[in-house]
């Protein structure tokens, strides 16, 4: 009987094949790739490292939570329903995890040369130890192999979160949480760091079909009976007080688009009732939204929260599927996206301003060179965001140093995130982009237009520095 062939990671994966600058690509990873991991944007469920409890089975860890996963799967006409994933307020119909996971494993070669498979080879084989490339064949010994490990007291949440080196994990969290996960991980004799972030998009987009209820959770959570407007802001203020009191040094906006523009405060209070009233337009929305925008770069200013935007992003693209299963299930399309002229009113107020941050995240390239680059190199307040979503690729960080490198240089930028809901991808993802930067920067010191002592600083900074300092984690 034939024996199934070994399964092992090159080394010198992603790197240059021109030796010159792979040797020199390979000296510089050498020398980050066991920095600790800072993830200061992501969505990992704190409840996992709450309650620390062992994750059930490899298809409730890896397949279900990861719309990078499902979504090619649902793209090939393998139906959501069969991987598991639950409708809308329902339990899911397949919960025979390991036939599902032999469905993921038949179809594993769909994500070849995508950073799905990067990530997910070099999990299997990192994190669980597997020594053979998932495939129909050897799915259920590899599903058993993972089980067997995660029975295991090392495969416990928090023993793997120190196992990766993770220095600190922030979370993304709606104003009106209780954050009573974070509690219990503060309240624990577990010295793991994690914090959370601030993210207002249900309270800020007065279209959000749960937007009247989202109002009515902030009241009831802020004490504030929220009437209008006024009230409105000072119960946002309020939570964002509760939020860095547990730790939280930043804000999360996600928008369709980065358009800010301020409104007086009997517009923005009249079309706050409008809203409450249900009458609120599609033009009321988008005002308010660009105001709110305002409004949290204001109170940034004053209670010292970094501020993140979000921009590009057509959600929920396919109603089929949202209506049935919700939010988050892989149908979120790129948008062309504009930037100049959309934020100039908020940098015009507060881009000059030393006690303002502000990082803004695109999924469209077209603006890394023509826009964001020359925006970030001179707006004091503005750094640029890594490559996001569909750009969280080889290529796509190539991409995206070769267009904002030499405008916006290295230090306009704020390293790496993962922006993960795959708990255990998080140093796959972290170890391709130090491996990509890596290179990068191999490439300059070939064409000598750095040097290595250049290049080492540089890369620290990029695994690093740049993540602490521009999220101002290396003040907590």
């Amino acid at each position: 009987m034939k024996t199934a062939q070994k399964y092992e990671l090159h080394e010198n994966r992603y790197f240059n094949p021109n030796p010159v600058v792979r040797k020199i690509a390979i000296e510089l990873y050498q020398k980050v790739k066991n920095l600790p991991l800072i993830c200061p944007h992501g969505h990992v469920d704190p409840e996992i490292l709450a309650k620390n409890r062992p994750f059930s089975n490899p298809t409730e860890l890896i397949v279900i939570p990861d719309h990078y996963i499902f979504r090619m799967l649902y793209s090939q006409g393998i139906s959501l329903q069969s991987l598991g994933i639950p409708l809308k307020n329902k339990p899911p119909i397949e919960t025979d995890y390991q036939k599902i996971w032999q469905t993921f494993a038949d179809h594993f070669y769909l994500f070849a040369g995508s950073p799905v498979a990067a990530w997910l080879n070099c999990e299997m084989t990192q994190v669980f130890g597997i020594k053979l490339k998932l495939n129909s064949k050897n799915a259920m010994t590899i599903y058993d192999q993972i089980q067997q490990k995660l029975s295991s007291s090392e495969f416990l949440p928090r023993n793997l979160f120190d196992r990766f080196n993770i220095e600190i994990l922030t979370t993304t969290d709606d104003p009106s949480d209780t954050l009573v996960h974070h509690r219990e991980i503060q309240d624990s004799e577990w010295s793991g760091k994690v914090i959370p972030c601030f993210r207002p998009d249900g309270l800020i987009n007065i279209q959000n079909k749960n937007w009247k209820k989202n109002i009515e959770e902030l009241s009831r959570i802020s004490e504030i009976d929220i009437m209008g407007y006024s009230n409105f802001i000072e119960a946002l203020e309020k939570r964002r007080i509760f939020f860095k009191h547990m730790g939280a040094v930043s804000t999360d906006q996600g928008v369709t688009i980065p358009f800010t523009h301020e409104l007086s405060s009997i517009e923005a209070e009249a079309i706050f009732n409008r809203a409450l009233r249900g009458e609120a337009s599609e033009n009321d929305s988008r005002l308010f939204t660009a105001h709110m925008l305002m409004e949290m770069a204001r109170m940034s200013i004053e209670d010292g929260l970094v501020m993140q935007i979000h921009a590009g992003v057509y959600r929920n693209h396919n109603p089929f599927i949202f209506e049935k299963f919700g939010e988050d299930k892989g149908c979120d399309i790129p948008l062309a996206t504009e930037f100049t002229n959309n934020l100039r009113p908020l940098l015009n107020k507060y881009g000059n301003h030393p006690k303002f941050s502000l990082i803004v995240f695109t999924i469209d390239e077209a603006t890394y060179s023509r826009e964001l680059a020359p925006l970030a190199s001179h707006y004091p307040a503005m750094k640029l965001g890594p490559p996001w979503w569909f750009n969280d690729s080889i290529e796509g960080m190539i991409r995206y140093r070769q267009r904002i490198t030499e405008t916006a240089g290295f230090y306009n930028t704020v390293g790496f995130n993962d922006d993960t809901r795959a708990f255990p991808s998080i140093p796959a993802r972290h170890d391709l982009c130090r491996r990509v930067d890596s290179d990068f920067l191999a490439s300059l010191v070939a064409r000598h237009i750095i040097d290595m002592e250049e290049a080492h600083k540089i890369n620290h900074a990029l695994a690093y520095d740049l993540a602490k300092k521009s999220h101002k984690l290396d003040k907590t």
